[in-house]
């Protein structure tokens, strides 16, 4: 099972080698989401300053990231949920291509879903690209319902899918 910790600017290292080994896999695969250009390291320091980005490790190596933050993009409005209501929402997340497989964006999802009910919220909230089928399995597997479809302006032409589970 992967340990889930708060990331430190120690990791940032380790988590844009992930980020430039996951790139160009989701790239060839038609998923554009990611690009050279993001998400980069002054996102991730950033979400480090905000305390809001977790890693998951094996073996003592960062196999994944995920940003889970109470950030929801105003595009969130056009999906079928209520975006008025605060959630704890995943951003960023990766996997190492050799960690694939191994349970660790389940663990990160499971810690998104730690801190909403520490924090007493009853929504998680997390969107992909339309073309990454491998989230679109996962996400359904761990209880998220398909919420619609939007589209984000800092990243025009691509479409995102939205997904939520409620934890009331």
């Amino acid at each position: 099972m992967p340990t889930i910790r708060l990331a430190t600017t120690a990791d940032l290292p380790a988590i844009l080698n992930l980020v430039r080994r996951v790139v160009p896999l989701m790239q060839a695969s038609g998923n554009q989401q990611w690009s050279a250009d993001y998400p980069n390291e002054e996102v991730f320091r950033h979400d480090i300053r905000q305390n809001q980005l977790w890693v998951a490790e094996l073996e003592g190596n960062v196999a994944g990231v995920a940003a889970l933050t109470q950030d929801q993009d105003a595009e969130y409005a056009q999906a079928d949920w209520d975006a008025t209501e605060t959630a704890i929402v995943t951003h960023r997340l990766a996997v190492d291509p050799s960690a694939q497989g191994r349970g660790v964006a389940a663990a990160l999802l499971e810690q998104a879903e730690r801190l909403a009910v520490a924090r007493g919220l009853h929504a998680l909230r997390v969107d992909t690209n339309s073309e990454n089928a491998a989230t679109q399995r996962l996400f359904p597997k761990l209880g998220y319902r398909f919420a619609g479809e939007i589209t984000l302006a800092f990243r025009p032409g691509l479409r995102f899918f939205c997904y939520e589970k409620r934890l009331d």
